[in-house]
């Protein structure tokens, strides 16, 4: 019995996904199309901003530490939470020819957030934040209370270059410095 148990768990199980590693280093160096991508939607939106009166003093994306100085998961969790600000900020209703410009980053990022939420759930499911993280957190969690939508979205768009640094250094682990 124990046999045919072990013999249909194999088949059940692939060797493959019982040894799925978590592997971001796709992300190490990122593909310049899907750079120029970003940066034309980018100055897309920063055209956009000039023609209206946003008055945002979010200041989400200062901080006083650079992302080397995290550790390993704890670059997990910032660039999870970047991620989930910046795709939720880019799913918004928009107009119709930045919708279009923004398709390619917007499903870009969002396989990056997978790819780090399946390498959390693998390798730090109940990691606790350091306290710098988890005061940028705090922050974060704040920012999305009391700022409106139009300003975290200006925030998330325009630090998405920041967001792929941090990404990138996720992806390279102990030899971000």
């Amino acid at each position: 019995l124990a046999l045919v148990l072990v013999a249909s768990l194999g088949a059940a199980f692939p060797q493959d996904a019982l040894k799925k590693s978590c592997s971001l280093s796709k992300y190490q160096f990122l593909v310049p199309h899907e750079l120029k991508a970003v940066q034309k939607m980018k100055e897309q939106f920063e055209d956009i901003m000039e023609l209206s009166d946003r008055k945002c003093n979010t200041r989400l994306f200062h901080r006083k530490w650079n992302t080397a100085e995290l550790s390993v998961p704890d670059r997990l969790m910032l660039v999870e939470a970047e991620l989930d600000l910046a795709t939720a900020m880019l799913g918004l209703p928009a107009a119709p020819r930045f919708a279009k410009t923004r398709q390619q980053p917007l499903a870009f990022l969002t396989q990056a957030r997978e790819d780090l939420r399946g390498c959390m759930a693998m390798e730090a499911p109940s990691h606790q934040p350091s306290g710098k993280l988890r005061h940028w957190l705090q922050k974060l969690q704040m920012a999305k209370k009391t700022e409106t939508a139009g300003c975290l979205e200006a925030s998330a768009i325009l630090h998405l270059f920041q967001v792929l640094n941090d990404l990138r250094c996720t992806a390279l682990r102990e030899q971000c410095t």
